[in-house]
């Protein structure tokens, strides 16, 4: 049964104006209907009472139209209920939406050095019921061992979050390890992220257990991460919408997912503006990783022998300092740089702490300051 979300006062108001917009609209082409068959009949005109309903309807179409433009940039605009869409629309939507492949059929091939590979030529796996869905926001639940399944959404203006993320240092998707493992050839040393499966800047959703799962820091910033980030840019340049699903497979009773396949298209231009479909490998170079359990070991030329060992035991301390967090751009930076000046002070999160925490926290170093 799909995940159901809180609902806000405002997601109420919104479904009230969808409905009524329907509701006018079903009125409307109703009139209009009688009218052609007036016409068809002789009838010379509409009665009074026919302009009456019409008008009334046209009102209501104007008046619950008016009400959804007004809220169209809030990020709590849709109702994201499995069973009820954003846009009023009935269980029976959530039935036509469709599952991707299954690994098998994917030909995905072997991992070399690429963080992310073109599949299925990059057409997404997508069938027309559910490009013709309305809004909606889905994450599949657990299953028996606690693993993430498919998460899928309509993404736009109205699902990006207003307000800063929060922490999700209290989530241990399957498969994390404490202690964290670390390597010092690791960009920013901690070799699991928690990953979002449809990504905090395209739905506000943060600490959902049902969209983290266990990532290697390659995969999250070089794998998803850029693809995210022009489905973001595209939504930001064009106000249309993007249909996205994320998928997590895991093999047999793996705790670690092998990759994730990321589709999305665009919807109001069919896809011409924005279109993939991507294997995102779930691996860290010169590491070797036991999916069953997420356990981990350097295979580095420098270290030929596996290091079983790699966790961290705490002996290394990293000097702890003051870092400046923009909450929008996801970068750290040092609190002296140009950066941080021109930062809006809604953005602007003072951090305390090593510069492997700040990444961990899912912040990229400046590349002006290079902290």
């Amino acid at each position: 049964m799909p995940h159901k979300m809180q609902s806000t006062s405002h997601r109420s108001r919104v479904k009230l104006h969808a409905k009524r917009f329907q509701k006018g609209l079903s009125l409307f082409l109703t009139m209009m209907l009688c009218a052609a068959l007036f016409s068809l009949t002789g009838c010379s005109g509409r009665s009074s009472s026919s302009d009456d309903a019409a008008n009334t309807a046209a009102a209501s179409i104007a008046e619950a139209g008016g009400a959804a433009n007004e809220n169209a940039g809030e990020h709590d605009a849709l109702e994201a209920s499995g069973e009820t869409t954003g846009n009023g629309a009935s269980a029976a939507n959530a039935a036509m939406r469709t599952a991707a492949p299954p690994l098998s059929t994917l030909a995905v091939p072997a991992y070399s050095s690429a963080p992310a590979v073109v599949i299925n030529g990059d057409a997404p796996y997508f069938t027309e019921g559910d490009l013709a869905q309305g809004f909606f926001e889905e994450y599949a639940p657990l299953d028996g061992l606690g693993r993430c399944g498919t998460a899928f959404a309509l993404v736009g203006r109205e699902t990006m979050p207003t307000e800063e993320r929060g922490d999700i240092g209290d989530v241990k998707p399957t498969g994390w390890q404490t202690p964290i493992s670390k390597y010092d050839f690791v960009d920013g040393k901690y070799l699991y992220n928690r990953c979002h499966l449809l990504a905090y800047q395209l739905t506000g959703e943060n600490a959902n257990v049902k969209n983290l799962i266990t990532g290697t820091r390659t995969m999250n910033v070089k794998g998803m991460k850029p693809l995210e980030d022009d489905v973001a840019a595209y939504i930001e340049r064009t106000g249309n919408h993007v249909l996205m699903r994320s998928t997590p497979y895991f093999e047999g009773e793996n705790l670690l997912a092998s990759g994730v396949l990321l589709e999305a298209q665009s919807i109001e231009d069919g896809g011409a503006g924005l279109r993939f479909c991507r294997w995102c490998y779930n691996v860290e170079p010169n590491v070797g990783i036991d999916y069953a359990t997420g356990a981990n070991w350097d295979e580095s030329p420098a270290t030929p022998e596996a290091n079983t060992g790699s966790q961290s035991d705490g002996s290394e301390q990293e000097a702890v300092r003051t870092y400046i967090l923009n909450t929008n751009s996801h970068k750290f930076h040092y609190p002296d740089c140009r950066g941080v000046k021109s930062m809006k002070d809604k953005n602007k999160q003072e951090f305390t702490g090593t510069r492997s925490e700040a990444i961990a926290m899912g912040y990229d170093p400046c590349g002006i300051c290079l902290p």
